[in-house]
């Protein structure tokens, strides 16, 4: 036991993401109307970046999620999205943070992610990376998780595939240089975070369907309790 993989949203994260991401696109189409133009209005831009999403949760081997976005943005609008960027850049600081609404540290979030570092694993914030690195550490912030060190991060900017894609687990392992039988995931998706098993990671279920396949389940203070154990079981093994 080497390392563990968080999920953020759901599980470090408190937070209503169907809510949210409403919130989110909405502010998103209003602070892009500067961009609008002749044939490009609000339901022709909100399709491009609906279909940018849609490639980047495709598989699309050795190209990041962000080129394959950029690509469908452009693709659906007309507009190169490096002319665009500044106006997103904006938006990610001074809107995006401004989009909470209630959003905060789910219970047990720091214990479990301190219980990880003090046991001198490696942490991966494992959540799907369909947003640019901005965005996920103001909601790092919002779990306040933020004041840790937290050197991996698994950002549109730099991933090559999202969940549940075995690709990706194996990319966020690379991060810490480790395999997967030396590492956990820990999410509350049954679908997205628990397919991790299929690549051979230990899988840790917060969530709340009886049906979810895991190794571990329950809270995120049974998992603080849960960490010391695990690595001195395999310390032992070792």
């Amino acid at each position: 036991m080497r390392g563990i993989l968080f999920d953020l949203d759901g599980t470090l994260l408190d937070i209503n993401l169907g809510a949210f991401l409403e919130r989110y696109f909405r502010a998103l189409a209003a602070a892009s109307r500067p961009v609008f133009k002749e044939g490009l209005d609000e339901a022709r831009f909100m399709s491009a970046i609906n279909a940018g999403t849609a490639r980047m949760m495709d598989v699309h081997p050795g190209r990041t999620n962000q080129e394959v976005f950029a690509e469908a943005f452009r693709d659906g609008t007309g507009l190169d999205f490096d002319s665009v960027w500044p106006l997103f850049e904006c938006f990610y600081t001074e809107v995006f943070p401004t989009l909470r609404d209630g959003a905060g540290p789910a219970a047990g979030a720091r214990e479990a992610v301190e219980a990880a570092l003090g046991c001198g694993l490696g942490v991966v914030i494992a959540t799907n990376p369909i947003f640019p690195r901005v965005a996920i550490e103001e909601r790092l912030r919002w779990a306040r998780l933020d004041d840790l060190r937290l050197d991996h991060i698994t950002d549109y900017e730099t991933m090559t595939s999202c969940k549940p894609h075995g690709e990706y687990f194996t990319q966020a392992l690379h991060m810490m240089k480790l395999g997967p039988t030396e590492c956990m995931m820990v999410g509350d998706d049954r679908y997205l975070d628990m397919s991790a098993a299929d690549i051979g990671l230990l899988t840790f279920y917060v969530g709340d369907s009886p049906d979810a396949v895991a190794d571990f389940r329950g809270t995120l203070e049974d998992l603080a309790r849960l960490i010391p154990r695990l690595v001195a079981t395999s310390d032992a093994d070792g």
